[in-house]
């Protein structure tokens, strides 16, 4: 990759430290490297073609600029923009990316995009350069970085569409589809379906149309259709994402999502979910009588932070709910966690970056 490997940092002070569970100098760090250099030597032994070490050695070498270019950047929200790299500045929707990156740049949000042109460029046009990231594929057509991020230090470049998806599900805590071709569709249903298996913890995903738009309103009618009324979803999977062609509404559904919620964690046999604020003895009735189906064993309950979460120090301050979830129903978990927002006067609420 010819670049310079010089990364651009955010301000970072001592009462703001970064993830302690990203320290070069951990024991657990030494021994994965340790791992990854066995399986190279396995690769070795098992003579492994020179085809296939090409495919790993690019591969490893993408994901290890990338992590060094998202690191700093890990506490920080991020929000992805998926969208057709083919939506002329003139369009509605264009309009409508261009809006909605304005938007969350505004909060303090990071936009991700492909680095494209279309909605991409409209995100990071609305965002500004320097609340832009992007991760551009390289093409031998279409594809080269929009005007706003292009040779900035926030910019990765890939070859393989694999290590590129990776990325915008990884280190965001959103994601915004606008219309779009395959690739769009693609992206959509990996996302849908790692947060549905609980391979991605869950984070709001909403799909906008432009105003008086319906193409994910007819993308819906084919979901119900052939997929829910086949029985190849749950009706309640229909929660992990949310449709519509306002900008404003997006932006919320995105904003309410963190109003009390902060984030999960699995320790040992139990969910952990971390929240800004204190559940009350009403909020703890009404989970235990309302996802009694999700449960599998004892009860929601409140509880102080695991030992085994010692490695994200920054959390340790908030307040906890703990239960064992069956890992299946991640639909009703999201309205879980969507009651749990709802209890509270979100409008009254705001979000503190410390707690990130």
């Amino acid at each position: 990759m010819a670049r310079k490997e010089r990364i651009a940092r955010p301000d970072v002070s001592e009462d703001y430290p970064l993830a302690t569970e990203h320290d070069p100098s951990s024991e657990r760090t030494s021994r994965y490297i340790e791992e990854i250099k066995e399986t190279a030597d396995k690769f070795a032994r098992d003579n492994a073609t020179r085809g296939d070490l090409k495919i790993v050695s690019r591969a490893l070498k993408e994901l290890r600029y990338a992590f060094k270019v998202f690191t700093p950047y890990r506490r920080m929200r991020k929000v992805t923009v998926f969208g057709s790299a083919r939506t002329s500045p003139d369009h509605p929707a264009y309009q409508a990316a261009l809006e909605f990156g304005k938007k969350f740049a505004n909060v303090g949000w990071y936009v991700v995009t492909g680095a494209g042109g279309g909605i991409m460029e409209g995100a990071h046009v609305g965002a500004g350069r320097e609340m832009s990231m992007g991760l551009n594929i390289m093409l031998p057509f279409e594809q080269d970085a929009n005007y706003v991020i292009s040779n900035d230090e926030k910019l990765v470049n890939l070859k393989y569409f694999f290590t590129r998806k990776l990325m915008f599900v990884k280190e965001v805590h959103a994601v915004a589809l606008f219309a779009g071709g395959f690739g769009t569709q693609d992206e959509c249903f990996e996302t849908l379906t790692l947060v549905q298996t609980g391979k991605r913890d869950l984070m709001p995903i909403v799909l906008v149309d432009e105003p008086d738009g319906t193409y994910w309103k007819d993308w819906k009618k084919f979901i119900v259709n052939q997929l829910e009324k086949n029985g190849l979803i749950s009706a309640n999977d229909h929660a992990l994402y949310k449709i519509t062609n306002s900008v404003q509404d997006a932006f919320e559904e995105i904003m309410n999502f963190y109003s009390v919620y902060n984030s999960m964690r699995y320790v040992k046999d139990q969910l952990y979910i971390r929240m800004h604020f204190e559940p009350t003895a009403e909020l703890l009735e009404e989970l235990n009588a309302d996802f009694a189906d999700i449960v599998e064993s004892g009860k929601i309950e409140r509880v102080e932070a695991h030992k085994l979460e010692a490695d994200e120090e920054h959390l340790i301050h908030l307040p906890r709910l703990a239960f064992h979830f069956n890992r299946r129903d991640m639909g009703r978990l999201r309205q879980m966690v969507d009651c749990i927002n709802d209890s509270f006067d979100a409008c009254a609420l705001s979000w503190s970056a410390d707690d990130e």
